[in-house]
């Protein structure tokens, strides 16, 4: 079939989103919104993309709050987390396989489950995006306070100017972004490896750090695995969970990558494998080489290392590799929130506007509307600068949750459809489903359940989501009219 052309996507008019053909006695479904992209990511740039989106401010900045809550078991908690990860990217891939698209997640909910599932998925991860982006703006401001330089300038001026800086970036053609992404993920996969020889060398050679002979006794003298018990571990999945947002990003990069049925699955397959290596590899490395009592929340744990080594500089090269990461998330966020908006404008459930493209073919409209409700985290480093990242992290993690909640419900109807000859499953795919599809949705509702009991801010912030949830619930009813004549009659029954 013949797709919307580019000047109709580019005017924002309303297309039927997605359509479907038959070929083969299974049906194959185009997403009108994905008409217009310029395909020109490779398979060295949606790797490095998957890569960056598994390493980002969740282990620079949050492992060190989260090693001074709960010690060395944080290496099993980013293991456990980082499993149901890896099946929830596992099952995005074989979706992504079988038919790749920009609307990624959103696009596979409104394939298989209907118009309103689409409707709160794209909202829910367009809010997490929106949060993360608070977060790594503050994060930001809080790394660059490390230097002298920067220490009197407000930490919302700072976080003000590093959001106009990646809006710039967003804005220009993909290829950009893609690159952009490529040597932002090398950084980080190089800081991390270089933390990971020293530190090792440093054990080996049973060298002093501030004080510490390194070694297990360091975690054995301190309280063992659980200095504090089950309970703190157990309240750190959700900041883990946005430790790994972002790894969602590689089903997004899908819908402008060239080949992508080679390259996602090697992407997605490496993922498991990256977190072992450097969450849980890093996270025990740092309990060996100092007490976890040593490491805050304040202060990267791989800036206090490198610190107390006492080696020239070293401090502030990782700093600024920390903020590296956290650039690398917030260009991230811009570029999916983008690109998902759009989706959903040409569905007639977002704002028309959001489908526009600009000469980049760029949807532009959505990357500005999401970095002007960035202001509200400049807003909220003005008000409760103290507080900030903590409030919007917790706010994002939910929005994280509810994506990938999303994604495997997805997932499940499409195995389901798949089992009645109504599609074709890839030979890349999510095995154990539908049984792992379950078990991955019961663990995200307890993690986002557990908030409740999890400290000050928990409950505050499970409220506020409620009542942004209530929003979404009244806006549905205001927009669905609208759906039913951009969509048609395929979707009434999920209306």
């Amino acid at each position: 079939m013949k797709l919307p052309s580019e000047n109709i996507a580019d005017t924002g008019a309303p297309a039927a989103a997605p359509e479907t053909t038959t070929a083969g006695g299974t049906s194959q479904t185009v997403d009108a919104a994905d008409a217009g992209y310029s395909r020109s990511l490779k398979a060295r740039h949606v790797r490095m993309i998957a890569i960056g989106g598994s390493i980002g401010t969740g282990l620079f900045l949050g492992a060190g709050g989260r090693l001074g809550i709960g010690g060395p078991s944080l290496a099993i908690v980013y293991a456990v987390c980082g499993l149901f990860t890896f099946f929830m990217m596992r099952a995005l891939g074989e979706m992504a396989v079988y038919r790749p698209s920009s609307g990624a997640f959103v696009s596979y909910a409104r394939e298989f489950i209907g118009e309103k599932a689409a409707y709160f998925t794209g909202w829910l991860f367009f809010i997490d995006w929106c949060c993360t982006i608070m977060a790594e703006t503050t994060a930001i401001a809080l790394y660059l306070h490390f230097w002298t330089l920067f220490q009197s300038v407000p930490q919302w001026l700072l976080a003000l100017i590093t959001l106009a800086l990646v809006l710039v970036l967003n804005l220009l053609a993909v290829k950009f972004f893609g690159e952009a992404e490529f040597w932002f993920a090398m950084i980080k996969i190089a800081a991390i490896v270089s933390f990971m020889v020293v530190a090792v060398v440093v054990i080996l050679t049973g060298n002093q750090v501030a004080g510490h002979t390194p070694g297990p006794a360091l975690i054995t003298d301190h309280g063992g695995l659980f200095p504090n018990g089950w309970l703190p571990a157990i309240t750190l999945t959700l900041g883990v969970v946005f430790a790994f947002g972002g790894t969602e990003m590689v089903g997004v990069a899908a819908g402008e990558a060239k080949d992508a049925h080679k390259i996602i699955p090697k992407a997605v397959n490496s993922t498991f494998w990256r977190i072992a290596l450097f969450y849980v590899g890093s996270v025990i490395l740092l309990t060996l080489v100092m007490p976890w009592t040593a490491y805050s929340g304040t202060e990267s744990p791989f800036v206090t290392f490198f610190s107390a080594l006492g080696i020239p500089n070293m401090g502030a090269i990782m700093n600024l590799v920390v903020i590296t990461a956290a650039v690398s998330s917030m260009n991230g966020g811009l570029y999916a929130t983008g690109r998902t908006l759009r989706s959903m404008g040409m569905a007639g459930s977002g704002p028309k506007i959001a489908t526009r493209l600009n000469r980049h073919n760029v949807p532009f409209a959505g990357v500005l509307f999401t970095a002007g409700l960035g202001i509200i985290g400049i807003l909220i480093n003005y008000v409760w600068p103290s507080q900030a990242f903590d409030i919007v992290m917790n706010l994002a993690a939910i929005g994280i949750a509810g994506t990938w909640i999303s994604i495997m419900v997805s997932h499940w109807m499409f195995v389901r459809r798949a089992k009645q000859g109504l599609v074709q499953r890839p030979a890349y795919r999510l095995r154990g489903a539908p049984y792992v599809n379950f078990v991955t949705v019961a663990f995200l509702v307890a993690v986002v359940g557990g908030m409740w009991f999890a400290d000050g801010i928990g409950r505050p912030t499970i409220l506020l989501f409620l009542g942004i949830c209530v929003l979404l619930t009244l806006n549905w009813f205001r927009v669905r009219s609208r759906i039913r004549k951009t969509v048609g009659d395929p979707y009434e029954a999920g209306l």
